[in-house]
């Protein structure tokens, strides 16, 4: 049997701490005698007073040790510990009366000097406490300013008033918080933890000033990714630093230690919060086998951890790469031990391997992430692409019908859509396939796609901060190259959203925000890793053949359709009979092992919108395309829903990645496998 009581030892702390509450229960006990008889004290009263003063010290703090009393810390007392002292004074004064109704009339205590010695009790205890914290936090800190930094905090709610009273009691973060921004005017002049409320985060400088502030501090997650960029714009004319607060949310996930950080580029393009579905996406996947491959990739482990939330019966891995299916398993153990994980080493072009994988597991949800995603290799090696990501779609989606798999979802790319490269018009052709066949199956098929994802395998942030690393320059295509971000968490969670309100035959596409200019991305990480651009070069090289400046979402002819999430999106495709996806499938698959030109040859034949050669889209690098205006709802069962499409794997395609050898080289080397997760 494991105690569940905390350990009572009598330490010298303790015992100090039972000294201490026995000089308070015996002035507060003298003090309740005196007042019952107005402070002339006659001798009856006296002896009263010394005949019961031993009990009264001995029940009280009986009740006091044995309810932990003397084991709190006085450093951290809090509300609660009010609510425990109302108990133990409580208890103990009826405890009193009890006894007090045995003893002969001559020494009773009067029922007014039992009501004053609780009060007492309490006013005295709780005092004392609160005097001992406050001079920690309030006194201690007037005698030792020059140490502490101060501070002003973005974000006036519950997370904010946490983390403010967390930094004023932690001496070691040094820091003195001098007000409070927050962009909802209703609280300015309000007190928050004994901190005032200022003003809007906009007037941040000017409070820096008048404050003689030095860092301002947001509570991660208060700011989208724009209004973080505008305050350290801001910020920085003042010579103010900006600083990072973990969210109380994060706290909880993580070490609970509180860190001040620096700003980091995902701060920069944080967007809102996704708000899920969860009774949707629980009945999708509770208690269900899930599989997804890919696992080991950047969005397929994201993928994993996600489900795992939701308390699936049996989670199959399937990875290629023995390394990267070995470092997800052990993740996934660890984090959640009582998680059933059933790792299998798979290549999804072998068919036999993966009718063993789904004839022993008979999965319910399959969750496909596994592809070849890099632009540059893919380029040299088309027929790779051929049997990874259309024929190992095509077998994976087949036998998933074969064998009764009751949703199959394909995690696609916004390089899909309008392709100029030899891995996006591969994804065209998977999704063609995946849209036709699911005419004619019983499986519920669902496409999502998405673009850029941050922090994913070859991802154009640790390429840029590499180059940063030594010296520069960093290597942009063109100044006015924009590109969508989304981070892995984000859109695996949206990947789930749209599994669960997929009836078979859509393709989702996430919202991807609003663009970002590659160039201010290298600024910002510039600037966050303490330089600026007079210290590292930004060197503009000129699109490569076929580039696009500007992502495109859908196809033209594609309409877009609202769904019941407001971040997921469809759009209405043009149908495609499944004998002639199968006759192009079938054509591509005797020219595997072909040149590569013959094997682009024939994408474009399949594939006119494909862009062969460095052909280039009328007005593509002159002007930036502009987003359908016709929104529709989603109907029926939403049958032929395309994509708007915006998602891919990673952002390990983009231009000014690539633009320079050695960019180029980590980000072809970044992920080789190949059932590497599309992320």
């Amino acid at each position: 049997m494991v105690n569940k009581q905390p350990s009572r030892r009598l330490t010298k702390r303790s015992f100090f701490a039972l000294f201490v509450h026995a000089v308070v229960f015996g002035f507060c006990y003298w003090f309740a005698v005196c007042v019952r008889s107005d402070f002339t004290l006659p001798e009856r009263f006296q002896t009263v007073f010394w005949i019961t003063l031993p009990a009264v010290l001995v029940i009280k703090l009986t009740v006091f040790y044995a309810l932990g009393h003397c084991h709190v810390s006085w450093r951290y007392v809090a509300f609660s510990d009010l609510g425990l002292l109302l108990r133990a004074a409580t208890l103990s004064t009826l405890v009193l009366a009890a006894v007090d109704y045995f003893m002969v009339t001559e020494t009773r205590i009067p029922r007014t000097t039992l009501a004053v010695d609780w009060a007492m009790t309490i006013v005295a205890l709780g005092g004392l406490r609160a005097l001992w914290r406050m001079s920690r936090e309030e006194v201690l800190p007037l005698f030792n300013r020059k140490d502490y930094r101060a501070a002003l905090i973005v974000g006036a709610n519950h997370s904010g008033e946490s983390l403010a009273r967390q930094l004023q009691v932690d001496p070691q973060l040094k820091y003195q918080i001098v007000g409070f921004l927050d962009q909802d005017a209703s609280r300015h002049g309000s007190i928050l933890a004994g901190i005032p409320v200022l003003g809007r985060p906009e007037d941040a400088a000017r409070f820096g000033i008048a404050y003689d502030v030095e860092d301002v501090l947001v509570v991660s997650g208060h700011l989208s990714g724009k209004q973080l960029r505008q305050l350290m714009d801001r910020c920085q004319t003042a010579n103010l630093n900006v600083k990072v607060l973990p969210g109380v949310d994060e706290l909880l996930t993580g070490d609970y230690r509180l860190q001040v950080r620096d700003v980091q580029i995902n701060d920069l393009l944080r967007r809102e919060p996704v708000q899920l579905n969860s009774e949707a996406i629980g009945h999708l996947l509770e208690d269900r086998v899930v599989l997804v491959t890919g696992a080991g990739g950047s969005i397929g482990s994201e993928i994993c951890r996600q489900v795992l939330r939701f308390n699936p019966r049996t989670l199959v891995l399937v990875e290629q790469a023995e390394n990267a299916l070995f470092l997800i398993e052990q993740e996934l153990h660890r984090t959640i031990p009582q998680a059933r994980l059933c790792p299998c080493i798979a290549d999804i072009t072998d068919e036999r391997r993966v009718r063993a994988v789904l004839e022993e597991h008979r999965p319910h949800v399959i969750f496909h992430a596994a592809a070849h995603k890099h632009v540059p290799m893919m380029e040299h090696n088309p027929g790779e692409a051929v049997k990874n990501n259309i024929l190992g779609t095509k077998l994976l989606a087949e036998l998933a019908n074969e064998y009764g798999v009751d949703r199959f979802v394909m995690i696609s790319t916004d390089k899909a859509v309008n392709p100029t490269s030899v891995m996006g018009v591969s994804k065209q052709l998977a999704e063609r396939f995946v849209h036709a066949f699911a005419e004619e199956a019983q499986t519920k098929y669902v496409v999502v796609r998405f673009g850029n994802v941050l922090g994913s395998n070859g991802s154009v942030v640790p390429i840029f901060q590499e180059q940063i690393r030594r010296g520069g320059p960093i290597t942009v295509t063109h100044p006015e190259i924009e590109r969508f971000f989304m981070t892995i968490p984000e859109a695996s969670q949206l990947v789930l959203q749209s599994a669960a309100m997929g009836q078979g035959g859509e393709i989702f596409v996430l919202d991807m925000g609003e663009p970002v200019r590659i160039v201010d991305l290298a600024q910002d990480l510039i600037q966050l890793s303490g330089f600026s651009t007079d210290d590292i070069e930004i060197h503009f090289t000129g699109l490569r053949p076929g580039e696009k400046l500007y992502e495109e979402l859908y196809f033209d002819d594609e309409q877009m359709l609202t769904t019941p999430h407001p971040k997921v999106f469809a759009a209405y495709h043009r149908p495609y009979a499944l004998a002639e996806v199968r006759r192009g499938i079938v054509e591509l698959t005797a020219l595997a092992h072909a040149p590569a030109e013959a094997i682009k040859l024939k994408f474009k034949e399949l594939v006119p919108e494909y862009r062969l050669g460095g052909e280039a889209k009328a007005g593509e690098a002159a002007s930036k395309p502009t987003p359908h205006t016709s929104v529709a709802t989603a109907n029926g069962n939403g049958r032929h829903l395309s994509p708007k499409p915006d998602a891919d794997q990673s952002d390990s395609d983009l231009p000014e990645t690539s633009a320079a050898a050695d960019s180029r080289e980590a980000e072809e080397a970044a992920e080789p496998t190949t059932t590497s997760s599309v992320t």
